[in-house]
């Protein structure tokens, strides 16, 4: 009688693509690296210095994945992208506290691996790696068939950043009479997609001159170099990444005062074409406020005095950005007008 052999190929894992995909990820992976790394990857873990100079270092992290945006990517065949969404929902997050993004790792999950489509994720993530100064030191790619369809991938990261622990930045300093300064997005970026999908069923329907998925897929904003060159010259009051939960939840972050009120003008900027289509497209704009980002992607905190300064140094850097709001006293935490 002949015997059936059990192997972990005959279950739907395919070890030799696993190998496939390390080898390609290896020199991506490496192009970000700098003096503090401590490993190669494919070690057991990373391991990374803490930058010289630092006298009370304070490790900052913060997680995060892509959510269904990927599914527009794997639909599409456009995966070379989304990598950098997942980068900048991290080290957005770690630099609202002031901190600088030191190194990152990425958690990859699909139902059937190809070697060649995981290194397009990774391709994406040494981009915003790279955007955001941050080295790519370690990562895992779980290939799970029977959970996840094939064809099916997911995306999450984990960022860790430092800085000096008496220039924490946490919203103690605000007080009535500042200004908020809205920086502005580079679209959805990586937040609703589960709503945006259920609207633009047809991804490829015109907008702007292209197929609509062209510009959902449009990478989320790093805002890195930028607010950490502002920091150089500004007192930094607090700050905030626009991301799910659109203003409503996330501006409200920044403040650890009772009593104080954050004020949004709506009519500051202009709303992008995007936002715009959705509402004609039936969700309601204060539902919008509660979902997107609307257009501003980072809310700076800053003393009045220093608003114009602020408004210039961030136009040196290339970033547009707008007096969109200023801090009152209110039993709401939130009021958008």
């Amino acid at each position: 009688m002949g015997s059936n052999k059990l192997t972990y190929q005959a279950s739907g894992v395919n070890i030799h693509e696993g190998y496939k995909e390390v080898k390609l990820i290896k020199g991506l992976a490496k192009s970000t690296y700098n003096k503090n790394v401590m490993n190669n990857l494919g070690s057991f873990a990373g391991m990374f210095k803490i930058p010289k100079g630092i006298k009370e270092p304070i490790l900052v992290s913060g997680t995060d994945g892509v959510g269904t945006k990927i599914a527009i990517a794997c639909a599409k065949h456009k995966y070379d992208t989304v990598g950098i969404d997942c980068v900048a929902m991290c080290v957005n997050d770690v630099l609202c506290h002031g901190a600088k993004p030191l190194f990152f790792l990425d958690y990859i999950a699909c139902g059937k691996l190809d070697a060649r489509i995981a290194a397009d994720l990774v391709k994406g993530v040494t981009n915003g790696c790279k955007q955001s100064g941050s080295a790519l030191i370690g990562g895992e790619t779980a290939e799970m068939p029977g959970f996840y369809k094939t064809g099916d991938y997911d995306l999450a990261g984990f960022s860790v950043g430092v800085l000096e622990k008496n220039k924490i930045i946490n919203g103690k300093d605000i007080k009535v009479g500042d200004v908020l300064i809205g920086i502005t997005s580079s679209g959805c970026h990586s937040n609703g997609f589960s709503l945006i999908r259920k609207i633009f069923k047809n991804l490829n329907e015109p907008f702007n001159g292209q197929p609509i998925w062209k510009t959902l897929l449009t990478p989320t904003k790093i805002y890195v170099k930028p607010i950490l060159k502002l920091m150089e010259h500004i007192k930094i009051k607090g700050m905030a990444h626009i991301t799910g939960g659109g203003f409503i939840e996330n501006a409200p972050r920044m403040i650890t005062k009772s009593k104080l009120q954050i004020v949004i003008n709506k009519n500051s900027y202009p709303l992008p074409k995007i936002f715009q289509l959705i509402n004609q497209r039936g969700v309601d704009i204060n539902h919008m406020y509660n979902t997107f980002n609307m257009g501003i992607g980072f809310i700076v905190c800053v003393d009045k005095k220093d608003v114009k300064k602020t408004i210039q140094i961030l136009k040196q850097a290339k970033e547009k950005s707008y007096e969109i709001g200023y801090i009152t006293s209110g039993k709401e935490p939130i009021c958008l007008k």
